[in-house]
């Protein structure tokens, strides 16, 4: 976990599916892509096993200490999204009609199924929430903002002593 330093507020619509996605399911779906493409020559994913550290993107953090949405939406991602796609593809649908709605970022959160659009400030938020809301690519939205707190290390008192 890296804290981060953000400037400005973020504005996010989220689209919920129709229907959940199991954590385990989507794990798994993942090393399965990752073992797939190793055995390919794909440099896109190493054998599950042999997953790296993940590496600071500088690039990112920039982005969330300038607070413009338009800096930070590109360089949204997540190692999970292929998985997730791959057990309800229906979300790459989700994905495709909050970019063709301008969301400056679109991404699978987590390991699914809610989907997470960027949008430029509150006015394109709101206007995103009803046009996905319309657009019958999800079961409901919600419009929510950022920064807010995340999780945080809890250090054991007995770990001090």
């Amino acid at each position: 976990m890296t804290p981060a330093l953000t400037s400005g507020t973020f504005h996010w619509v989220l689209a919920f599916a129709t229907e959940g996605l199991s954590a385990a399911d989507v794990y798994a779906a993942c090393d399965r892509i990752r073992a797939r493409n190793s055995r390919r020559g794909n440099a896109s994913g190493p054998e599950p096993a042999d997953v790296s550290e993940p590496v600071l993107d500088k690039a990112l953090m920039a982005a969330l200490r300038s607070g413009d949405p338009a800096e930070l939406g590109p360089l949204l991602s997540n190692d999970l999204q292929s998985a997730a796609i791959s057990l309800r593809p229906e979300l790459r649908r989700t994905l495709v009609a909050g970019r063709e709605l301008r969301a400056v970022g679109a991404l699978v959160s987590g390991s699914g199924p809610t989907c997470a659009f960027l949008a430029r400030d509150r006015r394109h938020a709101r206007d995103l929430a009803a046009a996905l809301a319309g657009a019958g690519v999800c079961r409901t939205v919600a419009q929510v903002v950022g920064p807010a707190p995340g999780a945080t290390v809890v250090t054991d008192t007995a770990e001090q002593a």
